[in-house]
């Protein structure tokens, strides 16, 4: 798998914003056929810091339901893989850069 199709996006949320700030830990949406492996080279090459952890997740597809004029509208959300990377002391990802 190509370095540029592990990561798909970080994840922004208050949770995540939190765990940055503690723990040097940053949340990312990968592809789900990414390893451990492959998720640290691609943070480590493209944010150029050293990874000291990684911890993967899939989170699961949940079931949403709207209701609109025409009645009850169903639908999936699909599910994705989550990773929280840990990187060294004394280091820093700037997430906002690109907004």
């Amino acid at each position: 798998m190509k370095l540029s199709e592990v990561l798909v996006k970080p994840i922004l949320t208050e949770k995540a914003n939190a765990q940055q700030e503690k723990l040097r830990r940053y949340a990312f949406r990968v592809a789900r056929k990414a390893n451990k492996l492959e998720i640290k080279k691609a943070v480590e090459d493209f944010y150029g810091v050293t990874v000291v952890d990684v911890n993967t997740s899939v989170v699961p597809g949940k079931n949403k339901t709207r209701f609109t004029k025409a009645g009850y509208v169903q639908g999936r959300k699909p599910a994705f893989k989550k990773a929280l990377v840990t990187v060294a002391e004394g280091e820093t990802i700037d997430l906002y850069a690109s907004i």
